[in-house]
């Protein structure tokens, strides 16, 4: 009974937890808010100095006692506290007034990468409750995906996803509700970047910044080669003069520092269908490769799966908002999806 009244207080939310940005889904009201999961301290006095948006704004132009802290390294939480502050900012921002006061109990759905340990969707469950939640249940990311994508995810169909986030690719074959098969690689969105830094400094002795490696990537990036070249000015500091310079970066070039990453998520989705029951993968050939996740607007990746696995591969409608709008269509129908969550994923407020 009490549990029912403070429902009827509580603005119940869906939360994307992403390594790159998180995006949180409010019930009745859709997606309210999409920054990045950057949190600037005073490393001096421990004081949160501002998050997401404004935060990423300082990344990489911060004074020595200022440090712009991602507190979530290939979808694990890496930092606990700053985790936790993020989340209480997020809430925060969404917290509704009712009868000219403030009453915050929330159910929180998060999406989370199928390959969690316990202990890390323990630590999860324990940062969004410090943050303020009543409820918080955990879905994985490829079911939360399929939702968002509008898939038939009930019925005795199989659909391979592939998520393809800032620190992690979820691969995952899907049939009645459930995780058939999956694999969950800490390489995707950050790893190009990190590859397009590497390649600049070997190749042309350039230090260049993340922000600019994931300027570089948006502008010119690409998986297979695409019929109108594409180049863009660099500047940097020369490692051997340390001096700044400037370059032209090619389509060719970022195609180059990103081979290896790419052929090891297509090498995985190879895996996943080859561990798929057979009939399950007939239905895979039917349906096709669905694609989500930032990583998939990389020009022509989905041509790229497509060729390298002979599957029919799809980008979903607004991909980068995927996972979000399954945790919302969960906590729109929540006695509906409940049962996605297993006993193991779901922590209760005890009333």
């Amino acid at each position: 009974m009490l549990q029912r009244f403070l429902s009827s207080f509580s603005t119940h939310v869906g939360v994307d937890l992403g390594t790159a940005n998180s995006l949180v889904y409010v019930k009745g009201r859709g997606i309210v808010l999409i920054e990045p999961s950057i949190v600037a301290i005073n490393t001096k006095t421990g004081q949160i100095l501002s998050v997401g948006d404004e935060a990423k704004k300082i990344v990489g132009r911060t004074p020595m006692h200022i440090a712009a802290i991602r507190p979530l390294v290939d979808g694990v939480i890496a930092d606990f506290d700053i985790t936790q502050e993020m989340l209480r900012y997020f809430f925060r921002r969404v917290q509704s007034s009712k009868n000219g006061s403030l009453i915050f109990y929330p159910r929180v759905v998060i999406g989370v990468p199928s390959g969690l340990t316990e202990v890390e969707k323990k630590a999860v469950e324990d940062a969004a409750l410090d943050a303020g939640a009543a409820e918080v249940y955990l879905v994985a990311e490829p079911i939360a995906a399929a939702l968002g994508a509008r898939l038939p995810l009930e019925e005795p169909t199989a659909h391979l996803i592939v998520d393809i986030g800032g620190g992690t690719t979820e691969i995952a074959v899907l049939s009645m509700g459930g995780i058939v098969v999956a694999r969950s690689l800490k390489i995707a969105g950050d790893k190009f970047s990190e590859e397009i830094i590497k390649f600049i400094r070997d190749e042309f002795q350039l230090l260049v910044g993340e922000p600019t490696a994931e300027a570089i990537k948006i502008a010119v990036g690409s998986a297979r080669q695409i019929p109108e070249a594409l180049q863009v000015q660099v500047k940097g500091r020369d490692l051997s003069t340390g001096l700044p310079r400037e370059i032209t970066i090619t389509d060719a070039h970022v195609r180059s520092a990103m081979r290896y990453p790419l052929a090891t998520i297509i090498d995985t989705i190879k895996e996943v269908v080859e561990m798929t029951p057979p009939e399950l993968v007939g239905d895979v050939m039917h349906n096709g490769v669905f694609l989500c996740g930032g990583g998939s607007l990389l020009r022509g990746i989905d041509d790229l799966i497509q060729k390298e696995v002979h599957v029919r591969t799809n980008i979903i409608n607004d991909p980068m908002t995927a996972v979000v709008r399954g945790t919302g269509v969960i906590i729109e129908e929540f006695d509906r999806y409940k049962k996605m969550l297993s006993v193991s994923e779901r922590k209760e407020l005890s009333l």
